[in-house]
């Protein structure tokens, strides 16, 4: 379809007979993965107003905040991608200007599209790494295809996490769960090892929205052993069932971050209601000197090598789909394991 505008924002659609998806030129946010029969889109928007990063100042936008995150907040949507960075940046960082979560969901995409598919390009000036998503629609599934080039003549370790956040009226309080297959857990509040799952509902691995507010915190998880990897959320209400499924040894961590109406400072503003479903190479959202003195989490590296001049690349699948109660992971969804 091309480049349109979605709430306000630069952004190019791609769509099939039954998905529709919208990418943001800036940041390259997949803001919507929506089926087009019922309208439900279970990605975040966010409650304030977006903006291109491009445009975003600090002395003239109070209202996302006054740190490293302000900028990121001010045109987040959906799903981000942190690259070469999950979490925050070291103060001397911070200070010359990188964001929470690196470059890749503020910099500009270059993004061509054709018959249910686009590819997204960007470049990281400050990481010296070139970045390509393909995204591909096959039916209810969106297939993305990324690859990392590092551009240096050094080794480069770097973080690289699928910032998934759903949103309502997908997420609704005491009703929407996810279920993930998880071997050990940790949390960060209070910090430590957790068990799983955290909710009464006697299952093995769901999970059930807190049913009051406010609540929010942070906890990741090292996945199940074998070739592949998933979560999947439910709307009891929409009847929809949405997730991913990738392959565990490109991403063995997923974070789950709940942001049910604690934090209230701008923008949040007591307002905001977020599931987010990360899963990356990196357990803990955290500075880039912490990510590497801690090296992993129980057993399992914490980051992944991109090696001098090379590239590496990775696939996974999104998929949206009319259920009458949470599925176990679509069986006829494939990623190729022996890559």
């Amino acid at each position: 379809m091309g480049e349109t505008r979605y709430r306000g924002r630069k952004a190019v659609t791609v769509e099939n007979e039954r998905l529709q998806v919208t990418v943001l030129v800036e940041g390259g946010h997949i803001a919507e993965i929506r089926d087009k029969a019922t309208g439900v889109n279970p990605l975040w928007t966010p409650p304030w107003p977006s903006i291109e990063p491009s445009s975003y100042r600090l002395s003239e936008h109070p209202e996302y905040g006054n740190d490293a995150e302000s900028k990121l907040l001010a045109g987040i949507m959906g799903h981000n991608l942190c690259l070469d960075l999950f979490g925050a940046p070291s103060e001397e960082e911070a200070w010359a200007g990188m964001t929470v979560h690196g470059e890749a969901s503020v910099v500009p995409y270059e993004i061509s599209s054709g018959t249910s598919a686009l590819i997204a390009r960007a470049t990281l000036p400050v990481a010296r790494l070139r970045f390509e998503r393909v995204v591909r629609l096959e039916g209810r599934s969106v297939r993305f295809t990324e690859t990392v080039e590092n551009l240096s003549s050094a080794d480069h370790p770097a973080a690289w996490t699928q910032h998934v956040t759903l949103g309502p009226p997908f997420v609704e309080r005491g009703a929407t769960v996810f279920r993930a297959p998880v071997a050990r857990s940790y949390s960060l509040d209070p910090e430590g090892e957790i068990g799983w799952p955290m909710s009464a509902d006697g299952g093995r691995d769901l999970r059930v929205y807190p049913s009051e507010a406010p609540t929010g915190g942070f906890h990741t998880h090292l996945m199940a052993p074998g070739p592949e990897a998933y979560f999947v959320a439910y709307s009891p209400r929409a009847r929809m069932a949405f997730g991913y499924v990738w392959k565990r040894d490109d991403f063995p961590w997923l974070g789950v971050w709940e942001e049910n109406h604690l934090r209230l400072q701008p923008p949040w503003n007591g307002e905001t209601t977020t599931w987010g479903m990360e899963f990356g190479a990196s357990p803990l959202p955290e500075s880039r000197r912490k990510m590497i003195s801690r090296n992993g989490l129980f057993g399992a590296q914490g980051y992944r090598w991109i090696p001098a001049r090379a590239s590496v690349q990775v696939e996974y699948v999104a998929f949206l789909q009319p259920a009458e109660s949470i599925p176990e992971c679509p069986k006829e969804i494939q990623i190729d394991v022996s890559a």
